[in-house]
């Protein structure tokens, strides 16, 4: 059996990708795709990475959505500050005892994004 070492990339359609990859950038410090060897790629901590695909009927996110991204985060509290003073809206704090914190946001085109600090182990 094949056994694959983790996520190598997410790609996925965008009516503007280079403004998209500059709010991705300048917003959660993703860097975009190189297209050059001189241009550093997005290196993740070493943590969880969970795959789950859900029911097509599911409201865990937008009937509308084929996905939604979660990003783990070191400090959920001080990245919805940030994001807020910026003036990108975060949702509730939801909690799952032994999982986490999570909050939501939306990317400029609508895309969900779940923020996730994982709980202390």
């Amino acid at each position: 059996m094949v056994k694959v070492l983790g996520i190598g990339g997410f790609f996925f359609r965008s009516k503007d990708p280079s403004a998209l990859a500059d709010w991705y950038q300048t917003h959660l410090g993703i860097n975009p795709a190189p297209t050059s060897e001189t241009m550093q790629p997005w290196v993740t901590e070493t943590g969880v990475t969970v795959f789950s695909p859900f029911s097509e009927d599911t409201d865990y996110f937008g009937p509308d959505r084929t996905f939604m991204l979660n990003f783990r985060v070191a400090d959920l509290s001080a990245a919805i500050e940030e994001l807020n003073a910026a003036g990108i809206e975060c949702g509730a704090v939801e909690t799952m005892e032994g999982i986490g914190q999570f909050a939501r946001i939306h990317d400029p085109e609508g895309n969900p994004i779940e923020l996730w600090e994982p709980a202390a182990a």
